[in-house]
């Protein structure tokens, strides 16, 4: 009898415990998000308080700042260069978003976007303005838009993206499907740079390493099971 119980106790404790030990990201792989606080990030450019992002149900959950678009993008402690990015994500109905990399942080800059290159998060039918292919979802920002290939889960529903960069090779991935691929610092990439909306950020997705970062665009979004592994 007391085998049973012991063994009825142990099946409650995984039971209700479910999701709040966050994975192992396995072999390789670093969690840049514990699920359960803010230990590793910062805002940009500032140590204050992180007030706009908060943890629930073991997601990191963007608020929405009330100051300028940017204000409340919040980005790893640590820097990477060639690396494996992955995580899972979702939007509120008509909200925007992004997952930055290679942010460089220096008071003449005043948002992580003037210098890193952003993979897109955003609601693509519901958000209120018109969108280029290469502000949808998925896409790398202002820059190279998804192929056919993109599939993007309704509002409400979690999404799988992956960045993985190495020497200027960069390919986004969403859903199980590679989407955008293009290789940086050439002379058709630095023609779209230039020509585009980049052409004032001098300094925009030159440097070959710095900082992850998370968007606050004053809408909504949610992150979880954010792992990285370097290349």
């Amino acid at each position: 009898m007391k085998r049973i119980l012991l063994l009825v106790a142990l099946i409650f404790i995984s039971f209700t415990s479910k999701g709040e030990n966050y994975p192992d990201p396995g072999k390789g792989w670093i969690s840049l998000f514990d699920g359960h606080s803010l230990n590793g990030w910062h805002h940009f450019n500032n140590t204050k308080e992180i007030t706009n992002w908060k943890i629930e149900d073991g997601s990191l959950v963007c608020l929405g700042a009330k100051g300028p678009s940017g204000s409340g993008d919040i980005i790893s402690d640590r820097s990477f260069r060639n690396f494996e990015l992955r995580w899972d994500w979702k939007v509120d109905k008509g909200s925007n978003s992004g997952v930055f990399y290679h942010i460089v942080e220096d008071p003449k800059y005043k948002r992580a976007i003037e210098t890193s290159p952003e993979y897109q998060i955003i609601d693509d039918e519901n958000f209120p303005a018109k969108l280029e292919d290469s502000q949808k979802a998925g896409a790398d920002y202002a820059m190279y838009s998804p192929n056919e290939k993109k599939v993007l889960k309704p509002i409400g529903e979690w999404n799988t993206s992956r960045i993985i960069f190495k020497n200027g090779r960069v390919e986004h991935w969403l859903n199980g499907n590679r989407i955008v691929k293009f290789k940086a610092w050439t002379k058709a990439w630095h023609k779209l740079r230039t020509e585009g909306k980049w052409k004032e950020y001098p300094d925009y997705g030159l440097s070959p390493e710095g900082k992850i970062g998370l968007q606050d665009h004053g809408n909504k979004a949610y992150f979880k099971n954010i792992q990285l592994r370097e290349l």
